[in-house]
């Protein structure tokens, strides 16, 4: 057999096959690869066959070969490389469709529609004359002189009470300088984002989301923002952290307190809104550390 020796990767060789390869020289299975990096089974074959048409995005393209490279020890980084140029050469998709005109034989003329516009006003403007002519004409026992009643004031029910609701709690992720692999997913460990994160991408966890919890590799580089208010980060980048929560209550708890619902209503009729009246309530603090 002709053992190719780490280093001397040929120069013909597919990303997918050096992935492949270096899993088979530690004995190990797609199984065991999954379960390391919790990929999906069928989109690590795609990746070690090369077919990144078959996975979601260029994105998750890019990060579950790198996390799988990873898993394997690779330089993740060379193999992100590699994989963004065999996205380049993948065919794209039309941005445009192309224009039908229509049927001329279907297009009514000119001369039709003109017609068509004219018997319409002129039904127009005959249901004006009538309903004009009929405004006017006095009605049966009616005479004139006759003076007209004043309209009587029909007293109107007071307006409810404002009502007030809590504003949504949003908590945001997104990278900093560096990139960042992240995972978040619910209680019922369904995965609601899975990828890697450039610089500057951000991801918003769905206020209705039940226990919110992320798997993250740097922590450090991980920008959290509770109602646009920058809270601390969870780690310092000593190594990865996981299931760790991050609904509103709980990242409020680990900054010093819990978060305190805005609450919004309209004012009442003749109350003037002021700072802290139930129609204009005072504004939040940010929170703070008091640790």
């Amino acid at each position: 057999m002709n053992d190719v020796e780490p280093g001397d990767t040929p120069a013909t060789e597919r990303v997918g096959d050096r992935l492949r390869r270096a899993r088979e020289a530690q004995n190990l299975s797609l199984a065991e690869i999954g379960q390391r990096t919790r990929i999906p089974l069928r989109h690590l074959e795609a990746i070690e066959a090369t077919d990144f048409a078959a996975l979601p995005s260029p994105t998750y393209a890019v990060g579950f070969a790198r996390a799988h490279a990873r898993a394997v020890g690779i330089d993740d980084v060379e193999v992100a490389q590699d994989v963004r140029r065999a996205l380049a050469t993948l065919p794209r998709a039309p941005q445009y469709a192309p224009y039908e005109t229509a049927d001329p034989d279907r297009v009514p003329g000119r001369g039709l529609a003109a017609v068509g516009i004219g018997l319409a006003l002129a039904i127009l403007i005959l249901a004006g004359l009538w309903y004009a002519t009929d405004l006017f004409r006095p009605g049966p026992g009616s005479s004139e002189g006759t003076m007209v009643a004043a309209p009587v004031a029909v007293p109107t029910a007071p307006l409810p009470a404002p009502v007030v609701t809590p504003s949504v709690q949003q908590v945001r992720l997104a990278a900093g300088d560096n990139e960042v692999w992240l995972r978040v997913y619910d209680a019922a460990d369904k995965t609601l984002y899975l990828g890697t994160m450039k610089p500057g991408e951000g991801f918003d966890v769905p206020p209705d989301a039940d226990g919110p919890r992320i798997n993250v590799g740097r922590p450090d580089q991980l920008r959290i923002t509770l109602n646009g208010t920058a809270l601390p980060p969870l780690g310092d980048g000593s190594r990865p952290i996981k299931d760790v929560k991050v609904d509103a209550a709980s990242l409020a708890a680990r900054s010093g307190g819990a978060a305190a619902p805005v609450a919004a209503a309209t004012p009442a009729p003749g109350n003037p809104a002021g700072a802290g009246t139930p129609g204009n309530p005072a504004p939040s603090q940010p929170l703070t550390d008091d640790r």
